[in-house]
């Protein structure tokens, strides 16, 4: 390619940058290393006068704690040759060992190791569902040019080193002559034959095979024996891999992801609370329009009562003092001086001045009794709260986590990098006490018990909240020195046994933060659950 056009063209390249083009995803460095701690040195191993000397060597990776992947021409000196042995040298500390060949298969250039005594490897999870197209790559190995580079001395082969990692990219299937592989141009070198390519969450997509030739002005390609080849292979020889098929995505996507369904959440309740809002104030205008005509009416009619009952008291009064009037107009006709005129009031007007007393009395008490306006915001506050009782139907019962609890996984919400249980059973407690035998700690409203095996190279945060029912495991995958300090920190406190008490729960979980302070600031795998309680 002309010079004039390559200069171009990186100037167009750092112009896309500088405009916030999107890079490439890059790997996870925690992943890629927790990876690379299952990647071994397979060394071929001669003998002469009882000494042991290493004659060259290869790579491989675990797939069990004592069964290794590598290729087929890696160990085909030992086939070929009795004299010959193999040694396993690990990569994250401990002793070498010797192996024993369980298979090879030729075709597609696969060899199955085992450790003729136990080692524990971290076995590598397989993808099962790879890339194969396109996507970052990471090639881990022991090429011979670096051992060279550095001057190691015969001695240091069997010494504990970390592998090298080289990034690239897939440039798709390619299938060879015989067997499928996958073609890449993250760089492998003599040496690195045998060893994991890895996706950006660390998990196997192939095993790195050979290299194409190509002189300096050439690009560099290399291959790798894919999958498709690996699995059948290990089945057949009844290895159960560690497999993984969901997508490989990072916990900043998941965190991202969870605030975006909190922000819909939440504008979905301001819209169902905006929309309640408008429904309570038609309920309330209508409420007010119904209480205003009551109160009015109530009003009315107590008024115009009040007005029959004074006409009516009116009434009563006259006719008594008519009756009055005409028994004195009878009494000057008769003017009869010899007459006794009677003290005694007729009974005609006894009642007619009662009836008018009455009904004066009525009509003050109507008058007093019709409602005043204030009365509308009273009647109105009352029937809205009754309006409310009936639309609840009581109070909404509230599901306790207590019990037998089951749990299912969020794919969506979970970052999962090895192997995943789909479902899980929990038998929850309230005093923190879990299936009956495992206390957790408490701090604040979640409880959490911290796991820190002693012959496995991770560590498990599992947190359980009680009010939501979400039940969260997160695999902290550690080096040898790392995990030596966690269990440093673990040995010095004692989990109580169950059921604790309060302050030995707070207790706990006071200690265990101590532990978790000294776990990297990510875990490698986040598996998130939703539990309900069973049947």
């Amino acid at each position: 390619m002309p010079r004039p056009l390559l200069m171009i063209l990186a100037l167009f390249a750092l112009g896309l940058a500088a405009l916030g083009w999107p890079a490439p995803a890059s790997a996870d460095p925690a992943d890629i290393n927790a990876a690379a701690r299952g990647v071994v040195r397979v060394v071929l191993i001669s003998r002469e006068g009882g000494e042991i000397y290493p004659i060259s060597h290869g790579t491989g990776f675990a797939v069990g704690p004592e069964t290794i992947i590598t290729n087929a021409h890696v160990v085909s000196e030992v086939i070929e040759d009795s004299r010959l042995s193999l040694g396993i040298v690990p990569s994250d500390g401990g002793e070498a060992v010797f192996a024993r060949l369980l298979a090879v298969s030729s075709r597609n250039d696969l060899a199955l190791l085992e450790t003729t005594s136990p080692m524990r490897l971290p076995p590598l999870t397989i993808s099962g569902n790879p890339a194969s197209d396109a996507g970052a790559v990471t090639a881990v190995g022991y090429p011979q040019n670096v051992d060279r580079a550095q001057g190691l001395a015969m001695e240091d082969i069997f010494r504990a080193q970390p592998p090298v990692k080289s990034m690239g990219f897939l440039s798709g299937r390619r299938p060879s002559r015989d067997f499928d592989t996958l073609l890449h141009t993250a760089p492998i070198a003599r040496g690195s034959s045998g060893g994991p390519l890895l996706d950006d969450c660390g998990r196997v997509v192939g095993v790195n095979s050979f290299g194409a030739e190509s002189s300096s002005a050439d690009a560099e390609f290399f291959f790798a024996v894919s999958t498709r080849e690996l699995l059948p292979f290990l089945r057949a020889n009844s290895v159960t891999p560690r497999l993984n098929g969901m997508p490989c995505r990072s916990l900043a996507d998941l965190e991202q992801a969870d605030r975006t369904r909190e922000q819909q959440r939440r504008a979905a309740a301001e819209a169902e609370a905006s929309a309640d809002e408008r429904a309570l104030a038609r309920r309330r205008e209508d409420a007010l329009r119904t209480v205003e005509f009551a109160v009015l009416e109530q009003r009315e009619n107590l008024m115009g009562l009040a007005f029959l009952l004074l006409v009516a008291s009116l009434g009563a009064g006259a006719l008594a003092l008519h009756i009055h009037e005409r028994r004195e107009e009878l009494e000057d006709e008769l003017a009869d001086p010899a007459a006794e005129v009677s003290a005694t009031p007729a009974p005609a007007m006894l009642v007619a001045g009662a009836i008018a007393l009455a009904a004066l009395a009525g009509a003050a008490g109507a008058w007093y009794a019709r409602p005043g306006f204030a009365e509308i915001d009273s009647r109105l506050e009352d029937l809205l709260r009754a309006e409310m009782a009936a639309d609840d139907h009581g109070p909404i019962a509230v599901e306790s986590s207590n019990g037998a609890l089951s749990c299912t996984l969020a794919p969506e919400r979970s970052r999962i990098t090895g192997e995943a249980e789909p479902a899980i059973d929990l038998d929850w407690n309230e005093t923190g006490c879990v299936n009956g035998r495992t206390q957790y700690g408490v701090a604040g409203a979640v409880w959490t018990r911290v796991f820190v095996p002693a012959n496995e190279a991770a560590v498990s945060v599992n947190r359980f909240d009680p009010a939501s029912g979400e039940f969260v495991v997160e695999r902290y995958l550690l080096d040898r020195e790392a995990m030596s300090a966690a269990r440093a920190a673990r040995g010095q406190f004692e989990a109580p046994s169950c059921p604790a008490s309060p302050d030995e729960a707070r207790m706990l979980g006071r200690e265990q933060d101590g532990l978790v302070g000294l776990l990297p600031r990510q875990p490698n795998e986040r598996l998130v659950y939703d539990c309900v309680a069973a049947n």
